[in-house]
């Protein structure tokens, strides 16, 4: 790499900001380019559904990096700046202000975009999608205002928004199109006490609803649900998922996954073109856990990307990906999962409680065919960290013991580490 041909990051999110960060940890001295299209310097996203669309005062809390960090560090920050094509063949990316930059290597760290609800546009009267902090500032003005909001989308930024909304004294009600929540994350059981649990919080909850019509009548908008009841609310948030940001990567022939959409890259975040790599939430990788190509939409994952794609585009070694985990945080309750959720897995549960209790405190264990596969804890995030050296081993013999709540988890992790042991010795 030449000292004066940067590298160039696409997106001042998470992954961008953070790949930035490695690549001055790794040695990296030369130019080094992010360019984003907000206005704003990379933040984090998880907040905006919760401290930041609460309370004007986290605004300036979720920086990814402290401000005089960029320039601290000689990196070029390009804030406003939308890149809206990329030469891979040339190593060239041309910008919607008619300038260029020429790049050694490129990280497409775009993330994604929130699936829109085509009854609903963005832009309609009294209707918010919330992905950006700008789309946060607008949602929490006009909830000053409202006492009554429908989320439509019972995922975990569906959730979310309704435990905040909720918390903030307004009527709630959730409509979920599924039967359950969170049912390609959650088992059976959890999602059926969450239910509960929302329900015990004051929000309403319309589960395997459907929309069939939608329009704003003055100042409201009435929804038609395919169940023949009607709700009328002044105002709505849309969570119904996310779209990879790949345009970019479509223009330039990269090779996207033909079923998640994101941009297919290797274990070192190298796409099908040399010199460019992705990381985050646009795009798709091989998981072992997963035992397929998914992608993953979370902080860590944004985070280990980000990590080893600085490394790979400096050529060096990077330790492998860290275990999927992730979190939330809704209805009084901090969730934490471990691992990868399978159909074929067995869940224990390890302890329990009330759907209405203050502070429930409960762990599942999911087993497959006898090994640690998934790990969730709801206000056990303490007990979950003890149990990352035992996803992937057998703990058919301990598990017992490891859902026993009258036993410490530490031994009972401890017991079945050394029996692992022992038999890798044997």
């Amino acid at each position: 790499m030449t000292q004066h041909t940067p590298i160039l990051i696409v997106g001042a999110g998470q992954a961008g900001a953070m790949a930035a960060a490695a690549l001055r940890g790794l040695g990296y001295d030369g130019r080094l380019v992010m360019a984003g299209g907000e206005r704003h310097a990379p933040y984090e996203r998880p907040p905006l559904s919760k401290s930041v669309l609460a309370d004007v005062g986290e605004d300036g809390k979720i920086g990814v990096h402290p401000p005089s960090f960029y320039a601290d560090r000689d990196i070029e920050l390009r804030l406003g700046a939308c890149v809206t094509v990329l030469d891979a063949a040339r190593h060239v990316a041309h910008l919607a202000d008619g300038s260029a930059i020429g790049y050694d290597r490129c990280l497409l760290a775009t993330g994604g975009n929130a699936r829109v609800l085509p009854a609903l546009p963005p832009g309609t009267p009294h209707v918010h999608y919330l992905r950006s902090l700008d789309d946060a500032a607008r949602l929490r003005d006009a909830m000053q205002c409202a006492g009554e909001l429908v989320v439509i989308g019972g995922g975990f930024l569906g959730l979310e928004t309704a435990s905040t909304a909720a918390g903030m004294g307004l009527k709630v009600t959730l409509v979920e199109s599924a039967q359950r929540l969170l049912a390609r994350a959650l088992p059976l059981e959890l999602g059926t006490w969450l239910a509960g649990r929302v329900q015990a919080q004051g929000v309403t909850l319309r589960l395997g609803c459907g929309i069939v019509h939608c329009d704003v009548q003055g100042d409201a908008v009435r929804m038609q649900l395919d169940d023949g009841a009607s709700l009328r609310a002044p105002l709505v948030v849309v969570a119904i998922g996310l779209t990879p940001e790949v345009a970019l990567a479509a223009g330039a022939g990269l090779a996207l996954h033909p079923q998640n959409g994101g941009i297919q890259v290797d274990a070192r975040c190298r796409t099908s073109s040399e010199g460019v790599y992705a990381a985050g939430d646009c795009c798709s990788q091989y998981q072992p856990l997963f035992g397929t190509e998914v992608r993953l939409e979370s902080w860590q994952s944004a985070n280990e990307q980000a990590r080893i794609a600085a490394a790979s585009m400096l050529d060096v070694d990077a330790e492998p990906a860290a275990l999927p985990w992730f979190w939330t945080d809704q209805f009084g309750c901090n969730v934490q999962m471990l691992g990868a959720a399978h159909p074929e897995i067995r869940y224990a549960w390890r302890g329990g409680a009330a759907h209405d209790a203050a502070t429930p405190k409960f762990m599942l264990l999911g087993t497959r065919q006898g090994r640690l596969s998934h790990a969730i804890a709801v206000n056990a995030g303490g007990d979950l960290r003890q149990l990352r050296t035992l996803v992937g081993q057998d703990v058919s013999s301990h598990l017992a013991r490891l859902c026993d709540g009258a036993l410490p988890l530490r031994q009972a992790v401890r017991d079945c580490q050394a029996q692992a042991d022992s038999n890798i010795t044997l």
